[in-house]
């Protein structure tokens, strides 16, 4: 199972970012696809999680600005990430939930400042 997750960087307040997720190795069409973020010192927490038919659930600090979603062809994650806050800055990771395992890819750094 590889998990490729791109497209941190820096961005400033109030700008947007997409984060796109490749997998490969898993069946894509019946795997919870997930994203999460962490900043040194802190745990992991869940950002943003979508179900194998598409149903979205975010955590309440990032509602109505975090957008996550599926492309079943491309077999690929994404989460738009739209007025963004220095509180965003984290180390983002995609994450499969795959027949009772968690899979997770390398984390892609976005840090948002001025």
């Amino acid at each position: 199972v590889q998990l490729q997750a791109s497209g941190g960087g820096l961005v400033q307040p109030g700008g947007s970012v997409r984060l796109s997720c490749k997998a490969s190795g898993i069946n894509f069409k019946i795997s919870p696809l997930g994203w999460y973020r962490q900043v040194p010192g802190n745990e992991r927490e869940v950002v943003a999680q979508i179900s194998s038919t598409g149903v979205a659930n975010y955590t309440d600090s990032v509602k109505g600005r975090f957008t996550v979603s599926r492309d079943w062809r491309r077999n690929t994650v994404y989460l738009q990430m739209n007025a963004l806050k220095p509180e965003d800055t984290a180390l983002y990771y995609c994450n499969a939930h795959y027949y009772g395992r968690d899979f997770w890819g390398k984390g892609t750094l976005v840090t948002v400042s001025s």
